[in-house]
């Protein structure tokens, strides 16, 4: 969908179509990013309820200077570090797991697939925010390095650094996983 025409926003637009047509295009982008930074779905529900609500008091301000997903990418963003302020959040942290629902030639080849899915996620999530955002905008989101350093305020080499640190912090983790597994059988 092209959201260009959101650059020339007038007094005579019809807000609620643009943020319905916002909420298809990006919605789900939103939410998975939500849940990347807090691990838990009804918190990922909320934020996504809040940054669509801040889109809809803000569309006015948006200047194009960006792409709308990564404008609501960085509202997101801002939303789910104050959830994460909050005293709840500090005294507390539920981790769901993420699943992919896909179909397989067998029930093993897909059982060992959903667990390496599961065992990836887990390892991503359990990093720090600042190696695991930037994993999860690189390979989830698809957003490119410039992207990313736009939208974190981080320069490019750092984004860098932090996709080479997390990616070999993810490899370390599942390497260990996997000798531990090894020593029991």
């Amino acid at each position: 969908m092209d959201f260009t025409y959101l650059k020339y926003l007038s007094k005579g637009h019809d807000k609620k179509q643009i943020l319905h047509d916002l909420m298809l295009a990006y919605g789900q982008d939103v939410w998975n990013f939500a849940f990347s930074l807090t691990g838990q779905r009804n918190l990922a529900d909320d934020i996504r309820q809040d940054v669509f609500v801040k889109a809809f008091n803000k569309l006015e301000t948006f200047r194009g200077d960006s792409s709308p997903k990564l404008w609501l990418l960085s509202i997101t963003r801002h939303v789910a570090f104050d959830y994460r302020k909050s005293m709840f959040l500090r005294k507390v942290c539920l981790v769901e797991y993420i699943t992919e629902k896909t179909t397989s030639q067998s029930a093993e080849k897909e059982y060992f697939k959903n667990c390496l899915i599961k065992d990836t996620w887990q390892v991503v999530l359990s990093l720090p925010v600042k190696l695991r955002e930037v994993m999860v905008l690189y390979i989830h989101h698809q957003l490119s390095i410039e992207e990313i350093g736009e939208l974190l305020d981080i320069s490019e080499s750092a984004v860098k650094v932090r996709i080479h640190r997390a990616r070999k912090k993810v490899n370390t983790i599942c390497n260990e996983r996997k000798g531990e597994i090894s020593e029991e059988v």
